[in-house]
């Protein structure tokens, strides 16, 4: 019989899409069938999915973790936040709306019933379902309408297990505080709780675990030690981002305000001869820069002002003049290009905007999005490799003839004349372990990663055995219904 459970959390950044991805690992490894849920997610980091939609990256790393491709019903509402106000939804792995956040309430309502359509359908398909919610159920203010948390832990009938962060203090007050403004009905929907990210000696916490127990009647599923090795699996949120300090060549990523599939840089942060900076507001670009990249971007003109805002464009221009390569990754490969033209309005207010003119190539934003999984063709190195396009936009210019790639014939990309300016809509490029060493040794730098997507295996094995000691599974399955 098919089973469902709930990991929602007292905070946002708790660990939820860790713990689901290792626990999906886990129960995999005992030989069930299983599969990741997240009803709702906001996030600019999306994967590209086999079905041609788009979801969540921790939704896919999940799926990962499952052994999975990943799936639209994954992950059936996607919220990609253009402004500081206003979300593209994604419903099902395709564009629906594009809205303030004051008028998102009123859209939900039509949004329960494809999230339980999805749902069902891969609950009718595997053994177990693990479901992550979004933010806190705490936050009651958001309830009505809900479809992240207990809106839709009720209207699926799917038990709730209650995640705490300790790292971040405060813990028993954040699981006794979520039962008291809960209401009946929600409360009762809560048949657990577990406490993550403990760094030192758990038993430290025993009277704490104890004391949370006695006051709100939920049992414990255990208490998880902080995992060394998270920082080796794709993040989702850019807070996530490491800044790695190793290696004697220098990569600098321009962290842009509405950055996008920034996981994209996850195997350059782990080459032993890369120190990967993920360059914030208001700093300068290093005069010792082997490589800037630009990366995605939801809001590519906005992000355009936003690099000139912090005196990127002049450093860059410098960087350039002393040799140092560029690379544009989407947005990015728009933004180094002479104009932007969206005249739609597409990602904003319709206008026009100069580039950087680091590439003689010119984008018009169009509303067609472009979601796919390829195989290119790297023209510089005439090596394959494995990537995706999500996209909005066509770029064409003179340093189009001189492409990144190509894709059974179709050109992507642009070259400057010297091959020091590089754009493409690629993303993805850097997982493949022989593309990665080909390109940076164009850079001079000796790639040692060595297997990228192994690593990522092995730390998925390694987190699924870390709850396998620290949590009752056994009970998270007995729980499940």
């Amino acid at each position: 019989m098919s089973r469902a459970i709930m990991f929602q959390g007292t905070g946002s950044n708790v660990g939820k899409s860790m713990l689901v991805a290792g626990i999906a690992r886990a129960f995999k490894n005992r030989g069930l069938r299983v599969a990741p849920f997240k009803p709702q997610n906001m996030s600019n980091n999306a994967a590209v999915t086999v079905d041609g939609g788009e979801i969540g990256r921790a939704q896919a790393l999940q799926a990962w973790a499952a052994g999975l491709e990943p799936h639209t019903d994954m992950n059936p509402v996607l919220l990609k936040p253009e402004t500081e106000t206003g979300s593209q939804i994604v419903v099902q792995g395709k564009r629906f709306a594009t809205v303030a956040a004051r008028g998102y309430s009123a859209v939900k309502p039509k949004l329960m019933a494809p999230v339980l359509e999805s749902f069902h359908r891969l609950k009718s398909q595997y053994d177990l379902v693990l479901v992550e919610g979004a933010g806190s159920p705490a936050e009651v203010n958001l309830r009505q309408g809900d479809i992240a948390n207990m809106g839709f832990a009720q209207a699926a009938d799917v038990p709730v297990v209650l995640c705490g962060d300790i790292n971040r203090g405060g813990v028993i007050a954040q699981i006794v505080g979520t039962q008291n403004v809960l209401d009946d009905a929600d409360r009762s929907k809560i048949c657990a709780f577990l406490i993550n990210m403990f760094r030192g000696d758990p038993s430290l916490f025993d009277d704490g675990y104890d004391l949370i127990k006695t006051t709100t009647g939920w049992p414990g599923l255990g208490v998880v030690p902080w995992f060394p090795h998270a920082w080796k699996l794709p993040a989702e949120d850019a807070m996530d981002l490491r800044h790695s300090e190793k290696g004697s060549a220098k990569i600098i990523c321009l962290c842009l305000s509405r950055m996008a599939n920034f996981d994209d840089l996850d195997p350059l942060g782990q080459e032993p001869n890369v120190e990967l900076i993920m360059l914030q507001a208001g700093q300068a670009i290093p005069g010792a820069a082997d490589l800037v990249i630009i990366p995605g971007s939801k809001s590519t003109r906005g992000d355009l002002q936003f690099l000139r805002d912090q005196g990127w464009d002049i450093d860059l221009q410098a960087h350039v003049r002393r040799g140092g390569y560029v690379l544009g990754i989407c947005g990015g490969y728009q933004i180094l290009g002479r104009t932007i033209d969206d005249p739609e309005g597409i990602e904003g207010v319709a206008g026009s905007d100069q580039g950087l003119g680091l590439l003689q190539s010119d984008t018009v934003m169009t509303p067609n999005k472009v979601l796919t999984q390829v195989n290119a063709h790297h023209r510089a190195t005439n090596l394959e490799f494995q990537g995706y396009e999500i996209h909005i936009g066509q770029t064409k210019g003179p340093d189009c003839a001189r492409p990144f790639a190509t894709i059974d014939g179709r050109a992507d990309g642009a070259t400057s004349a010297d091959g020091r300016i590089i754009g493409s809509y690629l993303h993805g490029m850097f997982s493949n372990d022989t593309f990665r060493a080909a390109f940076l040794a164009q850079l001079g730098i000796k790639s040692e990663l060595g297997n990228y997507r192994q690593d990522v295996e092995t730390t998925l094995d390694q987190l699924a055995a870390h709850l396998e000691q620290h949590v009752d599974l056994d009970e998270i399955l007995r729980l499940s219904h």
